[in-house]
């Protein structure tokens, strides 16, 4: 077993590569002058079953190529299965068509990616479910939900604890999570998104009076949302709002927007590389999802169980 990254997301492959006490694979991932990208292997990888790693996060197609490029050099070095592992998937919000004469880029993405001589996918917590129907080849969803509730039992277990969802979208995972959290009561939040990147909290649906919320998603974007939902859950008389999403893409003005608004802390996982922004935040925390993918690693080489994971 090999595991080789690209550059999107360095720190989290070498905590998979310790957890799996094995070093990263020798390669370079290099620009052209104008900016073509280049993949060199630098070891032998005939007949190895190997693992690359790569969020496709900001710059999303930038890493999106590198990602496909590396796969192609280690099929042409003869790989004998190649895996790409891919915390945060990106294009995954573009699932459907909205409306017409619109792409469905999620689906493209996953041909790509198969075309290219991926042998298997192996993801974090997937916008939409049906993605994974998107790819030809066998493809495993992760979910963060373990690691979330263990650190929510740890830190805010001795409080009435409410999971709540920001949409009615998201009301399967935040029900997953509240039984983890001995079947901890459950709220959605009522909103109408007026246009692409903002959105109006209209209505909560559950009494959150006197409790401790929190809320659950899986990507964190432009902010406004969740900020949004934070406020009015205090305003409908929550003690204290925290934030679980498993991926931070925090864009444009995002996290200035946490650091100002009503929730107490929000914590994300390291499937996408930390900003300087994020870094300097004080009110952003990471969980890692190293330990997580590691096992997964070692499962799918070991052909054993991968579900028993979430059992």
């Amino acid at each position: 077993m090999k595991l080789m990254s690209g550059n999107s997301n360095l720190p989290l492959a070498q905590a998979v590569a310790d957890y799996l006490d094995i070093p990263l694979c020798d390669a370079s991932v290099k620009r052209f002058a104008d900016d073509e990208i280049f993949v060199e292997i630098h070891e032998n990888v005939r007949g190895e079953d190997v693992f690359i790693l790569q969020s496709t996060s900001f710059p999303a197609n930038d890493n999106l190529m590198e990602l496909l490029i590396g796969i192609d050099a280690l099929r042409r070095a003869s790989a004998k299965r190649i895996t790409a592992v891919i915390p945060y998937f990106g294009y995954a919000r573009q699932d459907r068509k909205p409306g017409p004469r619109t792409p469905i880029s999620a689906k493209l993405v996953a041909n790509l990616i198969t075309e290219a001589g991926a042998d298997r996918v192996l993801s974090v917590d997937l916008h939409a479910g049906q993605i994974q129907g998107f790819f030809d080849i066998p493809t495993d969803n992760l979910y963060g939900a373990p690691v979330m509730s263990a650190d929510i039992q740890a830190r805010f277990g001795a409080h009435e604890l409410m999971v709540v969802s920001p949409d009615v979208g998201g009301v399967v995972r935040a029900r997953a999570l509240a039984k983890r959290l001995d079947n901890a009561p459950l709220a959605i939040v009522d909103k109408r998104r007026e246009r692409a990147g903002e959105s109006e909290v209209m209505n909560i649906i559950g009494d959150v009076s006197g409790r401790f919320c929190i809320l659950i998603d899986d990507i964190v974007d432009s902010g406004g949302t969740l900020c949004n939902a934070a406020q009015a859950l205090k305003d409908k008389g929550a003690t204290e709002v925290v934030a679980y999403i498993t991926h931070g893409v925090l864009s444009g003005g995002a996290v200035a927007r946490v650091d100002d608004s009503g929730l107490k802390e929000l914590v994300i996982t390291d499937s996408i590389g930390a900003t300087e922004a994020v870094k300097d935040s004080q009110k952003i925390r990471h969980l890692t999802i190293a330990p997580l993918l590691g096992e997964a690693i070692k499962r799918i080489a070991d052909e054993s169980s991968v579900s028993s994971l979430f059992d």
